[in-house]
């Protein structure tokens, strides 16, 4: 089988970092559907198995967590038994951020709930060096995985809960609600209170959602496959 020269992958990989989707690649760089295919499955396995070797034992002192919408196939409302049976519908990605350099230690793929919430934090928790001072939203979920993970005053933590109003008639589907209040709520250890904030992580889910074609809202540009969903995402955090 003929085999893509070094120079037409990095021009795919390239364009495929640069946010564009699978069907652009194919124009942009002359290459056949399922050749961009097989080299992105081939460059997300490595992408995310240098990320879980290299990122351990990092000397993170402050961390923000928070989960960013997707689907796969159809959003989980519309998904049929059969989809979900495959693993299509609603696909949330759970990231961590350093407050400081900004880098991402891990992220995990799921569901919204408390078993999807362990695993994140569990691997989270598994890779830093030293205690940190963790930020999350009201999400109550991060109560109980963030204590099985760290243990009782492992860590320094706080949810940054947010309070909306109502969003007026005719704007709830392109506008967000307005935040009539935000509240800073202890959980364990002793955060420092002017450090309790989700604001950089929540900026992250904004590029993530720029830098990745499916991930863009209101398209058919969403992913088809969970698999390839992981390794486009793998590709970007890397």
């Amino acid at each position: 089988m003929n085999k893509l020269d070094t120079k037409r992958r990095a021009a795919v990989v390239r364009s495929l970092i640069e946010g564009n989707s699978i069907r652009s690649t194919c124009r942009i760089t002359g290459t056949a559907k399922g050749t961009v295919l097989r080299l992105l499955e081939d460059v997300g396995v490595a992408c995310r198995e240098y990320q879980d070797a290299m990122l351990r034992n990092l000397p993170c002192r402050e961390l923000q967590v928070d989960e960013a919408w997707s689907f796969v196939g159809a959003k989980e409302k519309n998904a049929t038994v059969e989809q979900k049976s495959e693993g299509l519908g609603d696909a949330w990605i759970w990231t961590a951020i350093d407050a400081q350099t900004k880098l991402i230690p891990c992220w995990h793929v799921g569901s919204r709930n408390a078993d999807a919430a362990f695993t994140f934090v569990e691997d989270l928790a598994a890779r830093l060096a030293n205690r940190v001072q963790l930020t999350s939203d009201g999400h109550t979920a991060y109560l109980k995985a963030v204590e099985d993970a760290f243990g009782w005053n492992g860590v320094d933590y706080a949810q940054l809960v947010k309070v909306y109003g109502q969003t007026p008639e005719g704007q709830r589907r392109y506008s967000p609600p307005e935040i009539i209040n935000i509240q800073k709520q202890w959980v364990m250890g002793t955060p420092d209170p002017d450090k309790v904030s989700t604001s950089f992580v929540e900026s992250h889910n904004l590029t993530l959602r720029m830098r990745n074609r499916r991930m863009t809202r209101l398209t058919n540009a969403f992913s088809k496959k969970l698999e390839n969903h992981m390794h486009a995402l793998s590709l970007y955090f890397m």
